[in-house]
């Protein structure tokens, strides 16, 4: 995308981002997207999305962010009855990364530290060894994610940052996951230990929007929260020997691809 490009990869692009990362931004873009008048543009961003809405329920739409986290009809998510199975919290991009000490190798050879990526050294040092689960939501996704796991959830914590593209160019030039505002919780569960389940904002994201902030039961496939507009990740981190990822998950994943996954499908299962 040369726009991108252009931000990403030259000195007065680089110079432009700054005031076009800044929270500011967003939220004043959030509160645009919020009236009514902006009810225009969804016709055209769902033709140039190719985005099919047949699946969604779009009865309570009042405004163009309302669109963009529109629910979807009933049984269009179904849940994979497997409870040894690992699900897709989201539709997304899906790539498995193993942790290798504090590092995690990602798209386009870009890195983030997972220390840098929760503000804890003590709690990334459980994570050693283990894998992160990268879900990079496009703006033509269901918006809405669930909880990966049962099990009881810690109160979360938000760590204010910047809002970059989660796109390829801007992971590739800058340290995104470590320096974007995100959201994360511990979940305790039975089968796949404590895991942290984060989100991550992005440009033009005006809002991480979670359901509950304190510490309670959660329920597996239950919805946990959603994101107005913008493109925008979650992060799942799981412990060493936790749970077995789909081989062909790993294989696109060691090739540098991307799989595309859906809310409640199975991605793996418990080691």
């Amino acid at each position: 995308m040369p726009v991108l490009d252009f931000l990403y990869k030259t000195v007065p692009g680089r110079m432009l981002l700054k005031p076009l990362t800044s929270r500011g931004l967003s939220k004043l873009s959030g509160r645009l997207m919020d009236t009514g008048l902006s009810k225009i543009l969804i016709n055209p961003f769902v033709k140039s999305a190719g985005i099919d809405t047949s699946e969604y329920d779009l009865s309570q739409v009042k405004s163009f962010n309302t669109f963009f986290y529109r629910p979807v009809l009933q049984g269009m998510r179904p849940v994979c009855e497997d409870p040894d199975s690992l699900i897709a919290p989201c539709d997304g991009l899906l790539t498995a990364i193993p942790i290798k000490d504090d590092t995690v190798l990602h798209v386009k050879q870009s890195e983030f530290s997972i220390s840098k990526l929760l503000r804890s050294r003590k709690l990334a040092e459980r994570y050693k060894d283990g894998t992160a689960l990268v879900f990079r939501l496009c703006v033509d996704n269901y918006h809405r994610y669930s909880y990966i796991e049962s099990g009881i959830k810690s109160k979360n914590r938000f760590i204010e940052g910047v809002l970059h593209t989660v796109r390829p160019v801007a992971l590739a030039e800058r340290p995104v996951f470590t320096e974007n505002c995100r959201e994360y919780c511990l979940i305790r569960t039975e089968r796949f230990g404590t895991l942290v389940q984060m989100e991550v904002g992005a440009m033009l994201v005006g809002k991480i929007s979670n359901d509950s902030l304190v510490e309670g039961p959660v329920k597996r496939g239950a919805e946990k929260g959603h994101f107005e507009y913008g493109g925008s990740t979650i992060i799942v981190l799981l412990r060493q020997g936790a749970a077995e990822i789909r081989e062909d998950i790993m294989k696109a994943s060691a090739d540098g691809a991307e799989t595309p996954v859906r809310l409640g499908e199975a991605i793996g299962r418990k080691s």
